[in-house]
Parts: C-alpha cells; structure tokens; sequence
C-alpha cells in the first residue's frame, strides 16, 4: 500500500471524507447569548476526533485542515482567513490532545478522561491565541471590545471579565458538546473507519 509520510493512501481518502464531513457540520452554528455572535458554535471536530482516534493525531489535524480549506473554497471568508486560521489552531490542540491522551490507555473511562482534557486544552489555547494574536490581528482591542459587550452580557465590563465569563464558557461548552457527541457515534463509527 502506498504511503505518503505515515499515512497510507487507504487513509487520505477517509481524511479527505471525514475533512467533507466536518466542513458540511461548520455550515450548522447557534449562538450563545453571553457571546458575540462571531463566537458561534458547531459540532465540526466530532468527525476529526473520531478520525484522530482512530488513524492518530496527525491524521485528526490533517482532517482540520481539510475542512477548512472546503470551507475557505465552498464560502470564503468574512475575516480574511484570520477566523480560519484560529479554528485551526484551536481544533488541531483539541484533537492532538485528546488523541495522546487516549492512546496511553485505550478504555472508555481514559476516553472520557482524554476527552476533558482536550476541552481544557483547547480552551485554555483558544484564551491565549485570542488574547495574543487572534484579536490583535483583527485589529480589535479586547478591553474596549468587552466594555462595548456590556449590554449583552452584563459580567462582561473589560478584557478579563470578557475572557472569564463569554470566551471561556463559550468553548467549554462548545467542547463539551463535542465529546458528548463524539462519545455516543464513536462505537458505530469506528468499526467502519478500520474495516475501510
């Protein structure tokens, strides 16, 4: 069987397939009321966990980076790839995490465990990138941006109160969600993915 790198060809088709997958699930977003509607959320990282469990981690930041690139292709952009680039970032913590995690005890409680710890990791790396680069490349200042949040979410007076109380329950729940999903369509959908 032919290879590129570690990954077989057999395995780049079901990439390239859970990649289609996740970009069609980006298409289904609800907002949070404490959050700017920028800060949506979707169940897109179920099929790039379930691919990462399966094939690895390289193989889940690989299904990342095809579903963006359908969405960059199939919708465009509204912030110029600086959005894109974030998920990117946020997504490949999410499931490289969760995948090392899991692989050092291959059981459904070091599951649920591998899970939780990917949701922080992803929250604590999506903080920080917003913080230090994502924000600042978008041109906006988080301490005047929470402050004009008030109404919306009235914890929310600055940047601290804006991280603390929209941006971090926004990605726990969004990652919450997610290995909610991801915990009961995993045992249906693994089988497949090995057999093919």
């Amino acid at each position: 069987m032919s290879k590129i790198g570690n990954i077989s060809t057999k395995d780049m088709v079901k990439i390239a397939i859970l990649g289609a997958i996740a970009s069609i699930l980006m298409l289904f977003r609800f907002p949070l009321p404490f959050a700017p509607p920028f800060m949506d959320i979707d169940i897109s990282e179920v099929p790039v966990l379930i691919g990462g469990f399966v094939m690895g981690p390289v193989a889940g930041v690989f299904i990342v980076f095809i579903k963006l690139i359908i969405k960059f292709l199939t919708q465009g952009s509204s912030t110029g790839g600086v959005g894109e680039l974030s998920n990117f970032i946020i997504s490949s913590a999410f499931v490289v995490t969760t995948v090392l995690v899991y692989n050092r005890n291959r059981t459904m409680k070091n599951a649920v465990i591998a899970l939780m710890a990917g949701v922080l990791s992803m929250t604590v790396l999506a903080t920080l990138s917003n913080y230090f680069f994502i924000f600042p490349l978008y041109g906006i200042d988080l301490a005047e941006f929470g402050r004009s949040f008030t109404e919306t979410n009235p914890y929310v007076s600055g940047a601290g109160t804006f991280i603390l109380f929209s941006m971090v329950p926004s990605n726990l729940i969004k990652g919450t969600l997610t290995s909610i999903v991801v915990m009961l369509l995993y045992k249906h959908i693994a089988p497949l993915l090995k057999k093919y």
